[in-house]
């Protein structure tokens, strides 16, 4: 369904929401939840992760990502990204062929970005929830 030239946003596969989940909700207080599109994982009030579909029926996640890395995020190209907005979000384009093992190790890391610092103390860097 289009509407004035904009396509609808495709639901994000939940198998996909579960294998995101069973990295992110074991850390400490993250938690996931519905998003004003898609589904977002917070620490606290501080979001973690975000996956959705777009209107261009490709699916990202989006992550905070260390000040160090930002740029190396950028200059890889696809699958990831800079986002347009905030200073150290960064994301993947997902898909069937998506690397796992990366996600999880970058959504790690944004946790450790955007968690409170008694909280990120007690994960290890590179870990997997």
């Amino acid at each position: 369904m289009q509407t004035d030239g904009v396509g609808e946003r495709p639901e994000v596969p939940q198998a996909w929401v579960r294998r995101l989940a069973a990295v992110l909700e074991p850390l400490p207080e993250c938690r996931g939840e519905d998003a004003w599109v898609g589904y977002r994982w917070r620490v606290r009030t501080a979001t973690v992760a975000h996956v959705f579909g777009g209107e261009d029926g490709l699916f990202r996640i989006t992550f905070r990502a260390p000040a160090d890395e930002v740029m190396a995020f950028e200059r890889l190209g696809p699958p990831y990204f800079k986002a347009d907005w905030g200073r150290d979000v960064v994301g993947m384009m997902l898909d069937d062929d998506a690397v796992w093992d990366e996600v999880a190790e970058a959504l790690v890391d944004s946790y450790l970005v955007q968690a409170p610092p008694a909280l990120a103390r007690t994960v290890e860097p590179g870990s997997r929830g």
